[in-house]
């Protein structure tokens, strides 16, 4: 039986793999989790994400900081699914100090209590959740000048309701094509920098340390479980919290931006396909649909779904930092893994949707958010 680590197991991702491993009867599971307010609540034993683990692996409340608790927990485990990390791409650019100490050293702490068991360690893979941010805009092509990697969008262009992405090259307008593993490295927030320094860091100390890894880059997860508590992640949630209450959604930039959604159900199944499969070994991979879907589809979809009276306003509000559009090309995923997405996009968001309408809602920190953000200049609303 494998005995398997997952930092950051009680998260929304973390939360699927453990009910999916657990189904499996092949794995012993340990969850090592901060169980932060941000995501749980004030009393996270009684989150959904922590009920629908409990009884179904070991748990340990931890914090990936915790040195000397993370490297107990590591001792005669096989595997290290490492989730754990801060997500919100806009409060990266504040909260830096936060950012780098958990994702950055938290995954420094556990590469560094592997080291520390020397012939006593029994880790023999870490597979990684790492993200689709460590592209920046990702891969476009010119009609003149073929494909570019277009470097982040100008504000005063945003500020005038111009949202296009253009060839740095000869300023024609580019199209969003496939962005592959082999794609450029620009990231474009402190969160993308800190998810290609746990790559980096995986990349340098796996093969000295004799063990294998795997790197997921994740697109825009969803799903049941989702947090309905956090306001800097996940557009569902949060468009579906404020759609209940027939609150007006503010819809960025023009609409038009595009994201690649995958159910987090094939996500966890994703993952949990490469821990025997010697494939994925030494691999980088895109986890994703290989499909764009504009966030104004999603927020007619949803207020279509639960029957809302509010009003959708495109207002032309933007976070800097945010990309235009994204596709994954998952042939790479197809071919080490055998992976396809078996949940569609309309079937995942109406499962989403009955959730959601039984959970508690809570969108007292969103507009917060906003004004944080604002604060700092990483929000700008265009008609203020």
């Amino acid at each position: 039986m494998k005995k398997i680590l997952i930092t950051g197991g009680c998260g929304f991702i973390g939360a699927e793999i453990v009910k999916q491993l657990y189904e499996d009867k092949e794995f012993e599971v340990t969850v090592y989790d901060a169980m932060i307010e941000q995501i749980h609540g004030n009393n996270w034993r009684t989150s959904y994400l922590y009920k629908s683990i409990e009884n179904k692996c070991d748990f340990i409340k931890g914090d990936v900081r915790d040195y000397s608790l993370l490297q107990k927990a590591i001792i005669g485990k096989d595997i290290i699914i490492h989730l754990a990390a801060e997500t919100g791409t806009g409060q990266s650019m504040y909260r830096i100090n936060q950012y780098n100490e958990v994702n950055i050293m938290g995954t420094s702490n556990i590469l560094q209590a592997i080291s520390s068991l020397g012939e006593k360690n029994n880790v023999k893979k870490v597979i990684l959740a790492s993200s689709r941010a460590v592209y920046g805009e990702g891969k476009y092509e010119c009609p003149k000048c073929g494909v570019i990697y277009p470097s982040s969008r100008i504000k005063q262009k945003m500020l005038a309701g111009d949202f296009t992405m253009y060839c740095n090259v000869c300023g024609a307008k580019a199209k969003a094509v496939e962005t592959s593993e082999d794609s450029k490295i620009q990231p474009n927030s402190l969160y993308a920098f800190t998810k290609f320094a746990q790559e980096t860091m995986l990349q340098t100390m796996c093969p000295s340390l004799g063990i294998e890894y795997t790197i997921f880059r994740f697109q825009n997860v969803y799903g049941v479980g989702q947090s309905l508590k956090n306001p800097y992640t996940g557009i569902l949630s949060i468009f579906s919290s404020l759609l209940l209450e027939n609150r007006d959604i503010n819809i960025f930039e023009d609409g038009k931006e595009t994201r690649d959604f995958i159910n987090v159900k094939d996500v966890a199944a994703g993952v949990v396909k490469s821990i025997f499969c010697d494939e994925s070994n030494s691999q980088i991979i895109n986890l994703g649909s290989g499909k764009s879907t504009s966030v104004l589809e999603i927020a007619r979809y949803l207020k279509k779904a639960y029957k809302s009276n509010s009003k959708l306003n495109i207002t032309g509000d933007f976070r800097i930092g945010d990309i235009a559009n994204n596709i994954a090309d998952v042939t790479k995923s197809e071919k080490l893994l055998g992976f396809r997405c078996c949940i569609s996009l309309e079937e995942g968001l109406k499962d989403f949707c009955r959730w959601v309408e039984e959970e508690e809602k809570d969108t007292s920190g969103y507009e917060k958010s906003l004004t944080e953000m604002e604060s700092t200049g990483m929000f700008v609303r265009k008609n203020k």
